[in-house]
């Protein structure tokens, strides 16, 4: 994973860095612009907020940055800062024969009335609370725009003086070369890990002696040089950074994020994680989109390409690799929780096949008929949430981050998802006001058929015809016995047998469609006595359904249960589609 990390934020760094791409550099913060003339004349502190590329220190314990540090080292503001301050000197008179120092050496030595005495004076009158000293103090001579760090011959220096300092280092085990050191020396902080501190987190570190073995220090065990560690670095912050920033549908600002799973900021489906993905070679992946939004006609084209082998163009699809890792903070350190690596072919296979698998019939309103439905991505994920009665999901749910990763896994590697889903979306389907939605269907539809490893029942998009398991025909009579219900109360009902009676019935179907059966009779000779012809066409349905079965069973095992919650949602589905029937049995 190291390795494809450095590879993919090698051209990262030498698009942030450009001709500075180097491991002697780093990317610093300056507060604030400290102002002199030739001379070393102090003229004035200039606040910014800005960053440059300057000398990268491993550690600041006993060192000091070369041009570009905090008060104390610059200015010698604050307890024990005439010791950082020294180290600070120090560090420039090792650079005294660069031109471009003379102005800042005059400044500490020569000049020093007009010079630092003067700036530590004007320093505590410009920023007398202690939070306004704190960022890096940088220097720049008057009329110019850039900084004396930012000179190309102080920069070189600085790479000549680390590379002559280590011009040999062990073997790095990602790269293969001795190039640069593989020393005990932190490999750097990324941001915007979920649930990590917010200063950063490491993805490789050692802090404690148990970690270490062979007489290796730190991350000496590692055995990444760092070059690599920069490079992997930057590639991650890169991944959990890049973003476009938008405005959504309530007005408030939005990310799309370009290599982050969920792709809208807005769409967090758990607070401890988050996946990042990108392609060797930095393709787009338009695929990504369509599994959080899918596009009937966009599914189409890609299960069309996929089967014929060619992309859209028509050009055979390239060799090339997709990466992923799903990420959680653990306060300083980022664990990683699952690593993915396939061709982007085998990648869009599987696309094409996770498509194939969570199709479910659903029907329109609107066109007044049962059509295909793909269900997003994050949906299904949400799908196993609780709902609060405002509408709005438990924010609370710590089980919806494992879901969503586990559907991305189950996307992307086309592999069989775990069985405490099913009892997860399961549990909703009972509880919930909306029972089996469309999505729920989509998801026990998915896990009841990729983990059917006896080659038996299969559920497929349409309705099932001919031989059918008992569970699966018991959701369909009950589906039936609840529309029975709705026509003998005229639709006017405050709990039908769904609330009463699903979970029973999932749970213990042969005590509870006795007791349904009893309630359904009374519904059917009330229809008899009002609407004689549709209670004979619902009579009839329902007696076909029922004489597929023997014998009720006395319980369901899970899969039996998902069986039974397919059932009730397909013969929902197809009662929608139907024409509307007349009181005398007439089609309308």
């Amino acid at each position: 994973m190291i390795k494809e990390l450095s590879d993919f934020g090698k051209p990262v760094c030498e698009q942030k860095y450009g001709e500075w791409n180097h491991v002697a550099l780093k990317e610093e913060p300056i507060s604030i612009d400290l102002v002199i003339d030739e001379m070393g004349n102090f003229c004035k502190f200039v606040s910014v907020e800005k960053t440059t590329i300057a000398e990268a220190l491993t550690s600041k314990k006993g060192k000091a940055r070369l041009l570009l540090d905090k008060a104390e080292e610059v200015l010698g503001c604050g307890k024990n800062a005439k010791k950082k301050q020294q180290l600070f000197l120090d560090k420039i008179r090792e650079y005294a024969d660069l031109v471009e120092l003379e102005p800042v050496i005059s400044f500490y030595e020569k000049n020093k009335i007009n010079g630092i005495l003067k700036a530590e004076q004007e320093f505590t009158k410009q920023f007398p609370e202690e939070k306004q000293r704190r960022g890096n103090i940088a220097f720049r001579i008057s009329g110019r725009g850039h900084r004396i760090c930012e000179e190309p011959n102080v920069r070189n220096k600085i790479i000549n003086a680390y590379e002559h300092q280590y011009r040999k280092g062990k073997t790095c085990s990602v790269c293969g070369e001795a190039k640069y050191p593989v020393g005990d020396i932190p490999h750097g902080m990324i941001k915007h890990v979920p649930n990590g501190q917010t200063s950063g987190c490491a993805l490789v570190s050692y802090n404690d002696s148990a970690f270490e073995s062979y007489a290796l220090r730190g991350n000496e065990n590692s055995s990444i040089c760092t070059n690599c560690a920069k490079e992997y670095v930057e590639g991650m912050k890169h991944l959990l950074e890049d973003g476009t920033k938008i405005v959504n549908a309530k007005g408030k600002e939005d990310v799309i994020y370009a290599h982050r799973w969920p792709r809208k900021r807005s769409q967090n489906y758990g607070i401890d994680t988050a996946i990042v993905f990108w392609t060797r070679r930095n393709k787009e992946l338009p695929e990504i989109d369509q599994l959080e939004t899918p596009n009937p006609a966009d599914v189409n084209k890609l299960l069309e390409s996929v089967s014929s082998g060619k992309e859209e163009t028509g050009r055979y699809i390239e060799v090339d690799q997709l990466y992923s890792c799903t990420l959680s903070g653990a306060a300083a350190r980022i664990a990683v929780r699952d690593w993915i690596e396939l061709s982007l072919y085998d990648y869009r296979k599987s696309i094409a096949q996770w498509f194939k698998d969570i199709a479910i019939i659903k029907y329109d309103k609107d066109l007044k008929n049962i059509k295909t439905y793909y269900a997003g991505l994050y949906d299904l994920s949400r799908s196993c949430q609780r709902r609060n009665s405002d509408g709005r999901y438990d924010k609370d749910d710590t089980a919806l981050a494992r879901v969503a990763s586990n559907l991305w896994i189950a996307a992307l590697k086309n592999t069989a998802l775990p069985l405490w889903i099913l009892t997860k979306v399961l549990q909703r389907a009972r509880l919930d006001k909306d029972g089996v939605s469309s999505e729920r269907a989509a998801l026990i539809k998915i896990i009841l058929n990729r983990n059917n490893k006896g080659g038996g029942f299969v559920i497929t998009e349409n309705i099932m015809e001919g031989s059918r398991p008992i569970a699966y025909v018991c959701g369909e009579i009950f589906a039936k016995l609840e529309s029975i219900q709705y026509f003998a109360s005229s639709g006017e009902r405050n709990a039908g047998i769904r609330e009463r009676y699903f979970t029973y019935a999932m749970t213990l179907p042969a005590a509870a469609f006795g007791r349904i059966f009893d309630l359904s009779s009374k519904h059917i000779r009330k229809l008899k006595n009002e609407k004689p012809g549709l209670a004979i066409n619902l009579d009839k349905e329902l007696q076909s359904l029922i004489c597929d079965i023997n014998v009720l069973p006395t319980t369901f095992t899970l899969e039996e249960k998902g069986q039974f919650a397919i059932g009730y949602y397909h013969q929902r589905q197809k009662q929608f589609n139907k024409p509307i029937i007349k009181e005398n049995g007439e089609e309308a």
